[in-house]
């Protein structure tokens, strides 16, 4: 197995807000169980310092990247190696300060969650959060990018699609428009946490899911909406994708790869080195592979956990964590 040119690690374990769709509601990670849950400097130079083929990098996780004292410390400390950096971010720290930085730090991309179009849908996903902020922020973002006449970073706005906000999905596309946001990528919920191993504390999750996937849900009201968010998009200039909402089974045979192949793509490494096989997995007491505390990424990604992960993923008999996630699905 080659060493990976591309790679996920997790600035922070800990976030500036309570969301209804993550896990991390329920894991105490961070301030104010414990110490903040950051990413060593030390650990993120030593890992990209063992990949030397690596040529993306994605800085993202459960928590808020931005949190990290040092992230735009991270993001030019890999971009003067060669390597094409991004991140995904709530917005909700992204003062002007923060804006420029986000321009003449070497960020590529920057992938922004925004899973309403109103107050009260976005407020009730995002507990804790403002949506008046968040459309300042972008316009701080936007303004930014205007003063330095700079295409860089490319912006990306993400909406999960749930029941509760299905209706706000053209207004969102319009919102996007609105701050010089050219491509909104809408996918549906990660996870249907059903597998039989999952720890208890997250069973609410799977309650979470169950309530709020778009899957078996009313196929002319989300037709409907598909239907007059790509209307709303052609007509603005807005790239628009999004999720198929019908389950893929896969057929016996079917390898590895096509099923999913990020698990041959590259690693996800958590704040505190705890290497999974993908983002999708979203809390390491769900399954990892190995801990850079004990051998180095290289080690971890050509060894036997991931190798057995790999082959149980290319048999039709898949890990029950790959079964339930939407990926494997083909409903991202």
């Amino acid at each position: 197995m080659d060493l990976p040119t591309y790679i996920q690690l997790e600035p922070v374990g800990q976030c500036n807000l309570k969301c209804q769709m993550c896990a991390i509601q329920f894991r105490a990670d961070g301030t104010p169980h414990g110490p903040p849950a950051f990413m060593a400097w030390d650990l993120f130079v030593r890992i990209l310092a063992d990949l030397p083929t690596l040529t993306e990098l994605h800085l993202q996780g459960l928590g808020e990247p931005m949190m990290h004292p040092r992230f735009f410390d991270m993001v030019a400390y890999a971009a003067a190696r060669g390597i094409v950096v991004s991140t995904n971010s709530n917005v909700t720290l992204l003062t002007r300060r923060r804006a420029d930085r986000c321009v003449t730090s070497g960020l590529t991309t920057l992938h922004v969650s925004v899973d309403g179009a109103t107050e009260a849908t976005y407020e009730g996903i995002r507990v804790g959060a403002s949506f008046a902020r968040v459309r300042r922020n972008l316009g701080h973002l936007r303004d930014a990018k205007r003063a330095m006449s700079s295409e860089k970073p490319r912006v990306r706005l993400v909406m999960v699609l749930m029941r509760r906000n299905l209706r706000e999905l053209p207004a969102v596309v319009r919102l996007a428009a609105e701050h010089d946001i050219d491509t909104v990528f809408v996918q549906h919920l990660c996870h249907d946490f059903t597998e039989s191993t999952l720890p208890a504390r997250y069973a609410p999750m799977r309650e979470f899911v169950h309530g709020e996937s778009l899957t078996g849900c009313d196929e002319e009201l989300t037709d409907g909406v598909f239907a007059a968010a790509r209307q709303t998009a052609e007509s603005l200039g807005i790239e628009l994708r999004l999720p198929r909402l019908d389950v893929h089974e896969h057929a016996p045979g079917t390898p590895g790869r096509e099923r999913c192949d990020w698990p041959w793509h590259g690693p996800y490494v958590t704040y505190r080195g705890d290497a999974m096989p993908c983002c999708m997995i979203s809390t390491p007491d769900r399954g990892t592979l190995g801990t850079v505390a004990e051998q180095p990424i290289s080690q971890i990604w050509r060894g036997a956990a991931y190798e057995s992960f790999r082959a149980a993923l290319a048999s039709d008999a898949p890990p029950a964590i790959c079964r339930g996630c939407s990926v494997y699905r083909g409903t991202f």
